[in-house]
């Protein structure tokens, strides 16, 4: 069993700690000429395929680097849209590395809050059913 992420909530839900333990998988590195077959679109602060997957690059995935040089969100290194750069076919041909992106620290605090809106859930659900089972709703013969 591998162990992928470990966070750490308190009781208010606030994230106290969080690891990750990050392995890139799947990534995809292609050289494409104009016009770009994917289409790609622009998804909290990440540029992402939206349609058209192929040779391993899947929906969903983020751009992560152009031509060898990583890309910063929405932006390439020297600070141009992605989306505007993959429009000039003066930019083509352009290889392009595509894999799952990293969580961002909002994504990751989502997560941790999603995680005790559920444990919380979890304890009233208990609660409300030993009041039940006490009160003798249920059970066997019922």
């Amino acid at each position: 069993m591998v162990i992928f992420s470990v966070y750490v909530v308190n009781k208010a839900g606030g994230l106290i700690y969080q690891y990750d333990n990050y392995v890139p998988r799947a990534e995809a590195e292609k050289t494409f000429s104009y016009p770009l077959d994917l289409v790609l679109k622009h998804h909290d602060e990440k540029v992402i395929v939206s349609f058209g997957q192929r040779d391993g690059i899947r929906v969903g995935h983020a751009v992560l680097s152009i031509n060898g040089v990583d890309v910063n969100g929405k932006n390439t290194a020297d600070g141009k849209d992605i989306l505007e750069y993959f429009k000039d076919p003066a930019n083509y041909p352009v290889s392009i590395r595509f894999g799952r992106a990293r969580l961002s620290s909002n994504e990751k605090l989502m997560l941790a809050s999603m995680f005790h809106s559920c444990e919380l859930f979890d304890q009233n659900l208990k609660s409300a059913l030993e009041v039940a089972e006490k009160a003798g709703n249920f059970g066997a013969g019922s």
